[in-house]
């Protein structure tokens, strides 16, 4: 990997780092919002869901005209945009006022992700490219290991507004680096054919069944995903009796191994083959759902040890997952493409959080029942995810 493709990665890396920080902050203070804007879980939930209502609408909205500029527009203009939102999250005075900012920073944040597995998907050909793909997950760890942790430290220190006004501040710089830095990825502008239709993308996908099974795929991980992550923080402090105080510890320790987890996967997935370690990491996965969805008032480093397998496992089934999606379309289609995944990504996740809050119950003393509903229900979209994934073919 030459050091031009490096310091391309270590930049996209960095805007998902901030894109992933600031979804992921609502998660863990969650029990902090519940208690200062007087709403319950399935508020909660809406909170979530509306970024990812919003993102999936914008992210399918791009994939019109994705493939119509150079990626590296389309990307700043969406980062920019995500940035200025993401100072209106900080802003916000009432749960109304923020849910309207979740809203339009949503629908900037829905065309980043698309554009950036796009960018890498264009540099790096098929046989390099869950190592790349691993790289870019990094920007989860690191988000796990030092933008929650940190931005939880900043919100117990200045309120919870203070954590958006850093992601804010980080999105300026950021910003900065793509303009000067990131080149220009255009070589799909010389690809397009005479004539094409407005709707190409949609038709493309409508008649050709592995894309339909791949963005089969990206929805049922989504759906078991999300139906859990948004509310692992309210129930280890509801349900298992976890301090506030150490959320942090969930993040900083699951970050820390799947720093170095994510590139090791992502290099034996090249080399062994995408689905044969889907499907390993996919098995693996449900061990660490049951139980932290079963979890009774437990010792803080069991909870961690749980905790860390989540992500560890959870992490490795993204990452090969990220690599077969992405080799089902040529690349004067991709970009299109990767926005309807998005779309379909998100919405899939704004579902889910809204499916796990309707089966919690919140009792009156905050305990939060039906959480193991929630891991079953997780656990079987997993089981189908494994025979999705199976007919996903690569195509380059």
């Amino acid at each position: 990997m030459s050091s031009k493709e490096k310091l391309l990665l270590l930049i996209l890396a960095c805007v998902n780092f901030t894109h992933i920080v600031d979804f992921m902050m609502l998660m863990p203070l969650g029990p902090q919002l519940m208690k200062i804007f007087k709403i319950d879980a399935q508020q909660f939930g809406l909170l979530v869901a509306s970024y990812g209502i919003a993102a999936a609408v914008s992210g399918f909205c791009l994939a019109f005209f994705a493939d119509k500029f150079d990626r590296k527009k389309v990307l700043l203009f969406a980062y920019i945009g995500f940035t200025l939102g993401t100072f209106a999250c900080a802003l916000s005075p009432s749960f109304a006022i923020l849910i309207t900012a979740r809203l339009i920073t949503g629908v900037f944040g829905g065309m980043i992700g698309s554009q950036v597995l796009s960018i890498v998907a264009d540099t790096f050909g098929y046989e390099r490219r869950a190592s790349a793909m691993g790289i870019i997950m990094m920007a989860f760890s690191f988000a796990s290991v030092v933008g929650v942790p940190g931005g939880l430290f900043l919100a117990n220190l200045f309120g919870w507004h203070a954590p958006f006004f850093t992601v804010a501040g980080l999105g300026v710089i950021i910003s900065a680096l793509v303009w000067f830095f990131v080149p220009s990825v255009s070589a799909h502008l010389g690809e397009k054919s005479a004539g094409e239709k407005r709707l190409q993308v949609l038709y493309d996908i409508l008649k050709t069944p592995n894309q339909l099974r791949a963005l089969g795929l990206s929805t049922v991980i989504m759906l078991g995903h999300f139906s859990i992550i948004p509310y692992i923080a309210p129930t280890l402090v509801s349900n298992a009796g976890f301090s506030e105080d150490d959320l942090y510890l969930i993040y900083l320790v699951g970050g820390l191994l799947t720093i170095f987890s994510a590139p090791i996967v992502g290099k034996i997935a090249d080399r062994k083959g995408k689905y044969p370690v889907f499907v390993v990491f996919a098995m693996l996965s449900m061990i660490p759902i049951f139980l932290i969805t079963n979890l009774i008032p437990t010792p803080l480093y069991v909870v961690l040890i749980i905790s860390g397998m989540f992500f560890v496992f959870s992490n490795g089934r993204l990452i090969p997952t990220q690599a077969m999606v992405s080799g089902v379309v040529t690349p004067k289609q991709r970009g299109g493409f990767m926005a309807i995944n998005s779309s379909v990504q998100l919405m899939a996740q704004a579902i889910a959080s809204s499916i796990g809050g309707a089966m919690l119950i919140q009792r009156e003393n905050g305990y939060l029942d039906h959480y193991d509903w929630v891991g079953y229900y997780a656990m079987l979209m997993i089981f189908i995810s494994i025979f999705v994934a199976r007919k996903v073919k690569n195509i380059e």
